[in-house]
């Protein structure tokens, strides 16, 4: 739950997702997004790329923590063969990308980073597979004027409208969504948080 006076979690990342992510779990944190140039660097691979740019978003964030403060910062790319897919820029690469996912089975990467009280930080990558039926043209017009697929790598999102065209998935679902909760909670506890426990039922 976002709690700007009372967390000891500052998630530098401004997505929706992640949030929704956390709040699932009972994480409490504050939220202050990472502005960084998330350019790849000349040949650099989805890997090295993922995991450098979430470090990244922590080193930034925490320019802004408080003391005691853990940071988190995550990182999502969609690649297709040996393309990575960021965010379009407009309608007309969201269809591109989203030809280019039709009927093909893709990976999503996506990084975890986390920096403990003391500085030092540590992250991991989680690997999904995800398979897409076919879509059509008009099937992807109608995705795009949704507005969904404009502020997500790939073009789109597993839990939104674009789960309906998704056939398998293999590995994390929150991790496609943007944050695997087994690796966050890990990272978390790691760097001293004590994560909420179940509620009993009375």
């Amino acid at each position: 739950m976002a709690d700007n006076n009372n967390s000891r979690v500052l998630l530098a990342s401004a997505s929706p997702r992640r949030r929704d992510l956390l709040d699932q779990v009972g994480v409490s944190y504050r939220v202050k997004p990472a502005d960084i140039d998330e350019t790849p660097l000349a040949g650099e691979a989805p890997k090295p790329y993922t995991l450098r740019i979430a470090r990244e978003k922590v080193e930034k964030g925490a320019l802004a923590r408080q003391t005691g403060e853990i940071v988190l910062g995550a990182d999502t790319s969609v690649v297709v063969g040996d393309r990575m897919l960021g965010k379009p820029a407009s309608e007309s690469e969201a269809a591109e990308m989203l030809r280019m996912l039709s009927g093909v089975t893709h990976q999503v990467y996506t990084a975890v980073a986390v920096m403990n009280p003391q500085g030092a930080i540590e992250a991991c990558l989680s690997i999904s597979d995800v398979e897409f039926a076919h879509m059509d043209d008009g099937w992807i017009r109608s995705y795009i004027a949704t507005g969904e697929p404009m502020d997500k790598a790939g073009s789109y999102g597993i839990q939104g409208w674009a789960g309906c065209q998704i056939r398998r998935v293999s590995g994390s679902y929150s991790s496609i969504m943007g944050l695997p909760l087994y690796e966050t909670a890990q990272l978390l506890g790691n760097a001293g948080l004590v994560l909420p426990q179940i509620p009993r039922s009375a």
